[in-house]
């Protein structure tokens, strides 16, 4: 099959960048040209403009050029290519979902606001505040925890929180696709997604168990039949069904890693 390549000029140009910043990407390593001709022209093949297609998703998500060389670094458990770019198109899709209900409130103000009508407060915040939940939040877990999540949040930089989005969308994501193939809970594969639910858990300031690294079992099980009962989060996993793999997952891995009954 003949190799297609594209120059410098061409990929710069459709991809709305510079030479100049294709050949900086080159110097650092980032972005590598499929070759150089005699002449010096640089050249880029399909899998060179799906790297440089990710490059600048993270750069979209606000991630500086040194953050974007680490989190595409060859390394044991990395996603593939294409299982990168579907947690990249994940967080696309909850951006522009987000952002739909945003547009949608600003167009209701707008109408109302033409008219002369009464606004409602309802509606027109959707989309903007991540605290909507907090009472809940707070009814669940206490004060103190939902006080300790919203300030970490809170101090987080636009695209800090990007990165965290799309991180948790690509956890999800492979949740689903574990509970499409029909992978044991029990087994290898889903008891890893399992500690990387536990230890991304343990990342948020105000989660039982934070301080101390991991969850307690009974969390974590708790955790997983909400995911169960309240369709709200079973949707993130695929449904109830995906919503009980993951739950049964996470029981496993509480009993055998961390003292569960």
């Amino acid at each position: 099959m003949e190799i297609v390549e594209w120059s410098i000029q061409e990929v710069a140009r459709r991809a709305g960048t510079t030479s100049r910043t294709l050949r900086h990407y080159a110097q650092i390593g980032l972005v590598m040209p499929t070759r150089v001709g005699a002449n010096g022209y640089r050249y880029y093949d399909e899998s060179a403009l799906v790297r440089l297609q990710r490059v600048l998703l993270l750069r979209e998500l606000g991630l500086g050029l040194p953050a974007i060389a680490e989190a595409l670094a060859p390394r044991d458990g990395a996603p593939t290519e294409v299982a990168a770019l579907r947690q990249h198109l994940e967080w696309l899709q909850s951006e522009r979902a987000r952002l739909e209900r945003q547009a949608a409130s600003v167009r209701s103000t707008i109408d109302v606001l033409e008219k002369g009508g009464q606004l409602m407060m309802e509606t027109m915040f959707d989309g903007f505040d991540h605290t909507a939940h907090q009472r809940e939040v707070e009814e669940r877990w206490g004060a103190e925890a939902y006080r300790r999540s919203d300030a970490w949040w809170s101090s987080k930089s636009a695209a800090e929180k990007s990165a965290w989005k799309a991180q948790l969308a690509g956890l999800q994501a492979d949740w689903r696709d574990a509970a499409e193939r029909g992978v044991d809970p029990a087994g290898a594969e889903a008891q890893a997604l399992a500690l990387r639910q536990a230890e991304w858990l343990a990342g948020i300031p105000g989660t039982p168990g934070a301080d101390a690294g991991a969850p307690p079992a009974a969390y974590l099980q708790g955790l997983g039949e909400m995911y169960v009962a309240d369709e709200r989060f079973a949707a993130h996993y695929g449904g109830v069904e995906g919503a009980r793999f993951v739950r049964d997952a996470l029981t496993r891995y509480a009993e055998t890693e961390l003292g569960g009954a």
